[in-house]
């Protein structure tokens, strides 16, 4: 069964915004099914598209199973099919030859910066980045499906 262990950090904005970072890739992704034992996800960038089917989280991990499919019909499922969406630009950062995922989400959760960093296994020991703040992996509003439901724009 294939498993996703990942963990989620909030990220100090004025450190990143120093960073010296790769190209950031756009993500427009919007969610068929949310709900607290799964979600259901197309994510689609200028070139590619993804089905994407999420199990409940435990811990760090959940049961996570995508697959590429064609980018019209990903396009089509998104405009008419999707309950709710967000929009992001990923950066890929290596750092003690770990790679990090980081969101920088726009829209409705502008101003929402959120590191991910997916391992082996829940104990897995790796250091944390300079720019990397506080842990957030089991706080679900944090969940880019939750996200899209109470958006950033709403906490404050």
């Amino acid at each position: 069964m294939p498993l996703e262990i990942e963990r989620k950090y909030l990220v100090d904005h004025k450190k990143w915004n120093a960073l010296d970072k790769p190209e950031g890739k756009f993500y427009r992704q919007g969610y068929l099914s949310t709900d607290e034992n799964k979600t259901i996800r197309i994510r689609v960038t200028d070139a590619e598209a993804y089905l994407t089917i999420k199990g409940k989280s435990t811990g760090a991990t959940r049961q996570e199973f995508e697959y590429e499919i064609p980018l019209t019909e990903a396009e089509q499922m998104l405009n008419s099919l999707s309950e709710s969406e967000l929009s992001k630009t990923r950066y890929r950062i290596h750092y003690k030859e770990k790679l990090w995922e980081v969101d920088v989400f726009h829209d409705a959760n502008d101003g929402l910066i959120v590191a991910e960093i997916e391992l082996k296994s829940e104990d897995e020991q790796f250091e944390l980045p300079d720019w990397v703040l506080q842990e957030v992996t089991d706080e679900a509003k944090y969940y880019n499906s939750n996200l899209t439901l109470n958006p950033f724009k709403n906490w404050k």
